[in-house]
Order: C-alpha cells, then structure tokens, then sequence
C-alpha cells in the first residue's frame, strides 16, 4: 500500500513539473531591449521652483525656524532634499552639497525625471526676474 502510494505521488510530481516546464518554455523571453519599463528617465529637463526637503514640501512643519534652517535640519534627520514647483513636489538625488547651499531659496535644477524624482545634474540659484 505504501509504495503504491510512493509511486502515485512521484507520478503526480513528475506529471506537474513537465506542465511547469512546458509553461514556462513556451513564455517569451524578456529581455532589456525587448521589454519596456513602466516608466522611464525622461531626456534631462530643467525645474525651476523652491528647494526644500521631501518631508516638508512647501508646508515647512518648524514655525520658529526660515524655510532653510528646517530644511536642513530635516535632511538631518533623513529625508531627501527637494524642489517644490508649484504644487508640485521632486525629491532631489545627486549634489547635495551645491542643493544645501540654496535650501529654502529658488532654484533651477537640471535632472532627468522620472515621476517624481529628479537625477540632478546642475543645480544654480534661479535668476531674479525684472518687475
């Protein structure tokens, strides 16, 4: 009784493992230039708005503090800088040292983007506009 039962259940095992390798075999194969990411990096493009941290956004949550000093303090404590443009909020990867140095100012930012985080490339203070 047990080695009919043996026997049944190696059948079975060996019966679904040939349909898995059947199934899998006749899938196409994926490759990088094949298959298409849902989303990719944009060309690079240019953003121009106020840098700030992604925890933040534009509502800075440290009332006593400028928009700088609690950006700072928030990277501090792990969040990733940021560019709000508009209503709008990028998280910044790349250059934080050139990012730092204008947290809480305007700012341009020259990145490749994809959704909502922007690969920095060039980082500046954002030109003054005339009145």
């Amino acid at each position: 009784m047990k080695t009919r039962r043996r026997v049944v259940n190696t059948f079975a095992f060996l019966t679904l493992s040939t349909m898995l390798m059947a199934a899998q075999m006749q899938m196409p194969a994926s490759t990088p230039a094949t298959s298409k990411p849902a989303e990719a990096w944009s060309a690079p493009r240019t953003l121009s708005g106020t840098v700030s941290d992604a925890m933040s956004g534009a509502q800075h949550m440290e009332k006593d503090k400028s928009a700088a000093e609690c950006t700072r303090e928030c990277v501090k404590k792990g969040t990733k800088y940021a560019l709000v443009v508009g209503k709008k909020v990028y998280t910044l990867d790349g250059h934080e040292a050139e990012v730092d140095k204008l947290a809480g100012e305007r700012a341009t930012v020259k990145g490749n983007v994809m959704g909502e985080m922007v690969m920095v490339e060039s980082v500046d203070a954002a030109k003054k506009t005339a009145k």
